[in-house]
């Protein structure tokens, strides 16, 4: 079953792993890449500390207990979506704003990466 997960999520891990090369560290934690500390995305003007594609982890400076729990929801909503989770956390920060709601804060995927972050 992992290796079906693993696969399913696939088309997001490349694309993340392609990312790799730019962070300071890497390891690997539960079938999970983490990588840390690259200050370029703030130069691009990136707000975040640190996104999910696939089973990579990318964070701008050091994951806290927090930080990684709320990304590893993340994870696993890959595995759940695969390649269709992209557009549903799109359609989901679009249907958030629709609502009258903010984009990233009111977006369902987020709102259930929160509650494990706490």
């Amino acid at each position: 079953m992992r290796a079906l997960k693993l696969l399913w999520a696939s088309p997001a891990s490349i694309v993340g792993a392609l990312l790799v090369p730019f962070f300071r560290s890497h390891r690997v934690s539960s079938g999970v890449l983490l990588c840390e500390g690259a200050a370029w995305p703030g130069r691009l003007g990136w707000r975040y500390r640190a996104i999910t594609l696939g089973h990579v982890v990318l964070c701008v400076d050091e994951l806290d207990d927090a930080l990684l729990a709320h990304e590893l929801v993340h994870v696993r909503q890959y595995e759940r979506l695969g390649a269709l989770f992209m557009p549903a956390y799109l359609w989901a920060s679009a249907a958030a704003w629709l609502r009258g709601g903010h984009y990233y804060r009111d977006n369902r995927y987020e709102i259930e990466a929160r509650r494990a972050d706490h």
